[in-house]
């Protein structure tokens, strides 16, 4: 541990401006960021901090202004799994974390959404997630690759998602689209 605690209030104001408004969500991804920061997962001006995270809900906004994890420097990957779970990877520090979202958390669905935004705002992020160290495995660096034009729509698309079918370069939608 890093030995210095965020507060937890100040760190919700500044992941609402950029969200838009308070949820439940957001909370809880502010815990997370707050682990994440007091953890050696601090601020990623490029791809230092890599997040995965298994869901697109309101959470991931915390960690993109918190932790400047975003789609756009490739260190914020999604999996679309549904999941309250976060996983953190330092490549400076070969270190990883992952963050899980405990079911008891469950318990408060008959909560008013403010006072689910309140009651998780009391708890230390351990308190709310199942955390422990990973296997040092992070995703590679972001693809950097050309734009050609796709043969059936004439849409740039980065190189790497052409698809060949029938001897046409396709993006993934004419792709899927020619296929049926």
């Amino acid at each position: 541990m890093s030995g210095f605690q965020l507060n937890i209030n100040d760190l919700m104001k500044k992941a609402a401006v950029f969200h838009g408004h308070l949820c439940p969500g957001l909370a809880i991804g502010v815990l997370v960021a707050k682990y994440a920061l007091e953890h050696g997962y601090e601020h990623s001006p490029d791809e230092e901090i890599v997040a995965v995270v298994e869901t697109d809900n309101c959470s991931v906004d915390a960690l993109q202004i918190l932790l400047k994890t975003t789609f756009g420097k490739g260190n914020l990957v999604h999996l679309d799994y549904g999941k309250g779970n976060y996983s953190f990877y330092n490549r400076k520090a070969q270190k990883g974390i992952r963050l899980a979202l405990k079911k008891e958390i469950s318990n408060y669905k008959d909560l008013s959404r403010d006072e689910k935004i309140h009651k998780l705002l009391e708890f230390e992020p351990e308190d709310v997630f199942d955390i422990h160290e990973i296997e040092f495995n992070p995703p590679g660096l972001a693809l950097i690759d050309e734009s050609v034009p796709c043969e059936m729509c004439g849409e740039l698309t980065m190189e790497n998602r052409i698809m060949i079918y029938e001897g046409n370069s396709l993006c993934i939608p004419c792709y899927k689209e020619s296929r049926k």
